[in-house]
């Protein structure tokens, strides 16, 4: 039996803008609007709540009339070294210092990939410790130690 639905991630996506947008509504309500010319601070996230809404009503319409691809299962491995990596970045930088935490924080991201590469992977953990340690620390001055605390510095 053929489903209405011809576009299930489409579907999904509409749903989701739909509840982000009406929350931004329901927040937003206890906040002063004030008008087109003097905005108050619920102004801008309800008309964008509202806009969001719009759009996932299109979005779900369209979901019954064009055709598009299935949902695959989602990619929990990616999801949790993706997050875990940044949340590993931040435990890791004051400590152990910018170099460090960014090689974690970008070896641990490219492992999320389903076509990693190791040596590929440093190459480009090491690229992206030396530029971030140049337009960071060097370039803008941010108060960060290059190694932390944990090696004597």
């Amino acid at each position: 039996m053929a489903s209405i639905i011809k576009n299930p991630k489409d579907l999904w996506a509409g749903i989701m803008y739909m509840g982000l947008g009406g929350t931004a509504v329901i927040v937003s309500r206890s906040y002063s609007m004030g008008t087109l010319l003097r905005m108050g601070p619920g102004y801008f996230p309800t008309v964008l709540g509202g806009l969001l809404v719009l759009i996932g009503i299109i979005v779900i319409v369209r979901s019954f009339f064009k055709h598009g691809e299935k949902i695959v299962p989602f990619a929990w491995k990616r999801l949790v070294l993706a997050l875990g990596s940044v949340v590993l970045f931040g435990l890791l930088v004051r400590g152990a210092g910018l170099a460090l935490a960014i090689f974690i924080l970008v070896l641990m991201s490219a492992f999320a990939h389903d076509k990693f590469k190791l040596a590929p992977s440093i190459i480009l953990a090491i690229s992206m410790t030396l530029f971030s340690i140049l337009v960071f620390i060097k370039g803008l001055g941010v108060p960060l130690r290059i190694l932390g605390t944990w090696f004597g510095n």
